[in-house]
This record gives C-alpha cells, sequence and structure tokens, in this order.
C-alpha cells in the first residue's frame, strides 16, 4: 500500500476557453464513459462505470497524487494579482447573506479538459490537468438550508445548477456569466434545493425538496430559455390522482412529502426518467396518515417528455423512520430466469435491495442487505416489505434498525456489467426510538420523536448480485460508524470508494481484495475518472479539498 508523499506547488496561468473546449451535445451523454464525465452519474445508466483501463489491478498500487487544491470562495469583482480571475456575482439577495458550507458533496464534471465544481452558492470551473480556477460564479442567496449541493449539468455550452433558495441557473460555461434563472419552488414555503439538473434533449429535470409538510415535486425546465415544461407530483393533489386511495383523505395527501433529493436516470429506448422520492410527513407519526402514502418511498418512472406517470414500486410502504428512497437506481441489461430483461436496481436507506423491471415496474428481487435491520414483519408477495408498527416510535421507546441515516443514504452506488456487481456501502446501527408527541400537529416534519443511537455496529462494502440481491463478496470496514463514500468502478476491473477511516480505497471488483489506498482524509463525495492529455486522472473531494491522481 502506497501512502501521499508527492507535495505538488502550482504555478496559476490564465485558461481562455474556446467554443468547441466546453461543448456537450446532449445525445452525446447517452454514450459510454470514454474519457470525459458528462453528467452527475457520468452517463444516463447510473451505473458510475467507465471504459478507461490505464489505471488497473496490476498497476493501481502506482498511483500518485497529480495535484491537490482548496476551493476558493472568496468574492472578487475585478483581477486579482494580474491573474485575469473575476467572480461572477448573480442571485436575488440582498448581498448580505454569505453561508459558507463548503463540502464539496456531488459530482464534478469534466469536458474538454474542464472540471465544473459546485458548492451551495458556488460554481467553479478549473483546468482538469493541474486544478487552477478558470472562472468562479457566486450566487447572492436568500438564505435557507444550505446542506449540500450535488453537482451541475452540462447542455452545449451553459452549465445549469441548482440554488439552496430554489432556482436553476444557467451559466456561459466559458466565462461563469449568467444566461438566465428561473425559480424553481416558493421560498416562503421552506423548499430548499440540493440536487444536481439532469440534461435529457432540450430540457432540464430538476427536483427541490422540503423537510416540513409540503408536496415534493419534480419539474422539466426549458434548457435554452429556463421555461416550465411540467410538474410532476409525487403525492395525489386532487381526489382523481393515482395513489389517493393509499392516503386517509386528500389534505393529508397534499401535506405528505415525497421530495425529489437527488438525480434519477435516464433510459432512451423508452424515454422514462426513473428516480427515487423521499420520505412521507409527518416523518415518524405516521397516525395522521394511515395507509402506504403513494408515491413517497417510491421508485417512480414518468415519461420525460410529458412527465406523466408510467409506473411505481414502493420500497417503503408508510414509512415512519426518515427512510426515504431517494438514492440513485442504476438501469442494468440483465438475464433474469434465462431472459434478457431491462432492469432498474436500488440499494435503499430501508436496508434491501430491490431489482424490478424498468419497462414495467414488475417486481424481480427483493433482499435485504442489512446485517442489522430489524423494521418489518415480511416481505408482501408484491416484493415490498410489510412494517412491522411495533417499530415505530412509542413512548416506552423501541429499538429499531437501521439508524435514521439509513443502510445507504445519497451517495451513489456503481455496478460493473461485466461481472454483474452491484457495489454499495452498509452502515449498520440500532436507534432506540421515543415518541415525543403523540399529536401529529405537534411533529410536523421530522419532529415528534426523541432518537439515540445505541451500540458499535460494524459497517461494511458489499458487491450484490442484481439477479438474487445476495453479496457475492463483503468487505467490513474498521471500527463502528457508518462510511459516507460514493462509489467509481472502471472496465478494467476496479472499484474506488472511501473506508470512513480517512482512506480512500481500491478493490478488486470481482473479489473484493483490497489493492490500494491512500491517506487523504474522508472523502465528502464519489470518485471519478476522466482522461485528459492521454492520461487517465482519479478525482474525489475531500470537503472543500480536491485530490487528482494519475500513473506516473
Amino acid at each position: 500500500m502506497r501512502y501521499l508523499t508527492l507535495l505538488v506547488i502550482k504555478i496559476i496561468v490564465p485558461v481562455t476557453l474556446v467554443a468547441q473546449e466546453v461543448f456537450v451535445d446532449p445525445v452525446d451523454i447517452a454514450n459510454a464513459l470514454d474519457g470525459d464525465w458528462d453528467t452527475y452519474s457520468g452517463d444516463y445508466s447510473g451505473r458510475r462505470y467507465s471504459n478507461l483501463i490505464q489505471v488497473h489491478k496490476e498497476n493501481v498500487s502506482d498511483l500518485t497524487l497529480a495535484w491537490t487544491t482548496e476551493i476558493n470562495f472568496n468574492v472578487r469583482r475585478g483581477n486579482i494579482d494580474g491573474i485575469g480571475i473575476t467572480t461572477q456575482i448573480g442571485g436575488e439577495g440582498r448581498g448580505d447573506i454569505d453561508i459558507r458550507s463548503g463540502s464539496i458533496k456531488g459530482s464534478i464534471l469534466e469536458v474538454n479538459g474542464v472540471l465544473f465544481v459546485t458548492a451551495p452558492d458556488h460554481v467553479w470551473a478549473m483546468d482538469a490537468r493541474d486544478g487552477s480556477e478558470i472562472w468562479h460564479y457566486h450566487w447572492e442567496t436568500r438564505g435557507g438550508t444550505h446542506i449540500a449541493n450535488r453537482g451541475v449539468a452540462i447542455w452545449n455550452d451553459s452549465v445549469i445548477f441548482e440554488t439552496p433558495d430554489n432556482y436553476l441557473v444557467s451559466l456561459n460555461a466559458r466565462t461563469g456569466e449568467e444566461n438566465w434563472h428561473s425559480e424553481i419552488a416558493p421560498f416562503e414555503l421552506q423548499y430548499f434545493s440540493t440536487m444536481a439538473p439532469i440534461t435529457i434533449r432540450d430540457r432540464v429535470i430538476v427536483g427541490t425538496g422540503n423537510d416540513l409538510d409540503q408536496p415534493g415535486f419534480l419539474q422539466a425546465f426549458d434548457a435554452e430559455t429556463g421555461e416550465l415544461i411540467w410538474r410532476f407530483y409525487t403525492v395525489p393533489m386532487s381526489e382523481d390522482d393515482p395513489g389517493i386511495e393509499t392516503w386517509p383523505n386528500l389534505d393529508a395527501a397534499r401535506h405528505g412529502g415525497g421530495n425529489a433529493w437527488v438525480p434519477g436516470v435516464y433510459d432512451p429506448e423508452t424515454d422514462l426518467y426513473i428516480f427515487g422520492t423521499g420520505n412521507p410527513t409527518p416523518g415518524y407519526t405516521g397516525i395522521a396518515r394511515r395507509g402506504d402514502n403513494l408515491f413517497t418511498c417510491s421508485l417512480v418512472a414518468v415519461n420525460a417528455t410529458t412527465g406523466e406517470l408510467e409506473w411505481y414500486f414502493q420500497t417503503s410502504p408508510h414509512d415512519t423512520h426518515d427512510w426515504d428512497s431517494a438514492q440513485t437506481p442504476i438501469l442494468i441489461d440483465g438475464v433474469i430466469d434465462g431472459q434478457p430483461r431491462k432492469l432498474v436496481s436500488t440499494a435503499a436507506r430501508n436496508g434491501f435491495f430491490f431489482t424490478v423491471d424498468r419497462v414495467t415496474g414488475e417486481h424481480i428481487v427483493t433482499k435485504k442487505y442489512s446485517r442489522t435491520a430489524n423494521w418489518e414483519s415480511h416481505v408482501r408477495e408484491t416484493g415490498e416489505p410489510e412494517p412491522n408498527p411495533d417499530k415505530e416510535a412509542l413512548i416506552p421507546g423501541t429499538l429499531v434498525s437501521p439508524v435514521e441515516g439509513g443502510v445507504a443514504n445519497w451517495q451513489p452506488p456503481a455496478f460493473n456489467p461485466e461481472y454483474g456487481l452491484f457495489y454499495t456501502q452498509e452502515n449498520n446501527g440500532y436507534n432506540m426510538l421515543y415518541l415525543s408527541d403523540p399529536d401529529p400537529r405537534g411533529s410536523m416534519g421530522l419532529g415528534g420523536k426523541i432518537r439515540a443511537e445505541v451500540g458499535s455496529i460494524g459497517s461494511a462494502f458489499q458487491a450484490i448480485d442484481y439477479r438474487t440481491g445476495e453479496a457475492v463478496w463483503r468487505h467490513e470496514w474498521p471500527g463502528g460508524g457508518g462510511v459516507n463514500a460514493g462509489v467509481l468502478t472502471t472496465a478494467s476491473g476496479l472499484v474506488f470508494t472511501g473506508d470512513g477511516r480517512n482512506n480512500l480505497v481500491a478493490f478488486n471488483g470481482s473479489n473484493g481484495d483490497l489493492l490500494w489506498h491512500s491517506r487523504i482524509g474522508n472523502i465528502s463525495n464519489a470518485p471519478q475518472t476522466y482522461m485528459v492529455d492521454g492520461r487517465q486522472f482519479l478525482l474525489v473531494a475531500v470537503r472543500e479539498r480536491l485530490f487528482a491522481f494519475v500513473m506516473y
């Protein structure tokens, strides 16, 4: 194993971007990952599987730090020290709020040697060869929850991202100058927006969220103008809407949550955008919303052209633990019972792994992948786990697993089609969960409960067979506690992730052998890879700092 020994000193040289250097035709996003990283998962499939093979099992131990840099939040209104870098400024705020929520918690897009990096209210263009800054954009916010930003989308020569105070902003990818901005959701209703947009043809798919009692929804905007094309609510908004029978009344449904927190995936063959939805509200007191509460905690497929519902599969009926199902799913072209099938799989926050038909939503696999999850009484014939009411928050308390953060959370998994393996973190743990306010009027949002994590349970990293849900191999992490790193896999058979103990690690994807690690700190996003000037880079973030590795 090799640790970092190389200190890189950079001399910043201004970079001028010409039109062809940051141009992404929307058609190209559907292609395989051969060098650039054009969208949140690298391509539409969610697999985070790169075709790059310059770094492989035999030489991965020789990976060396190429450069490291810390993102610069300073707002610079003119040239600084002759560097020629100016902060472009926009926003609907008054300029008197500056919330430095700096960790890089999303995907970093790389196109033609340029990186696009985000934190809440900020976007940077950086040289992928050395990490030097090209331009910086700062959004002057009205405030709100600044928990994260999951990244940008690129459409032709535009960079598009969400702001915490609920605007979709389009920038010129070469200069950082603003093209337009459009409101996503009412700031006054305490929505906040973190999701990385997904561009499909001429539209931008975006989600937003709310931890109180507003309805969740997904939207499509025109990528050229920012005009709204369609909106899809994830809960019933009228008596005629599908799923209304799973709520006690329309009022409960219209305040039912089901937010779209994380990007989904897109199947060009069917024109389906498939995404996961968040928990119902109130989150922990379900007495006022008896029923399954569709379409919360579900995989949902909508037509990308019209925004109409095509199918759904609920992973957590009547959730009462904040175990939303907003993880990015993965499209798989596989074989079930000897027959080729178009599939989609997800490792849900509640500790269960699911595979369904991505054309019809037909259930295929339900399998518990957590060693400790104890919240269900049984699995229904239709594949949904049945919640055990004795594991809800109770006044005397109940011992329940997983913890509030779940067995998996927003961090993206990965899939290697050669091995047929789905890679995900497995975070185990128990809560003592007490009901502190049985009146749902006093427990709106995520209130009404007292939660205490108990014990120290080991976490692990799993490689799951999509056909059965069984772990083919499993690597236990040292010590207790959760691991928050996302995953990358490559055609050379490697899997990269973090171990929750300050190490970036590489596994042999077929058998789980640990091949390399570098102690850089606990990574805050998912590793990515790209090719520039004939060299394959491995890129990852630790809070505000980027680390790029190469072969020398």
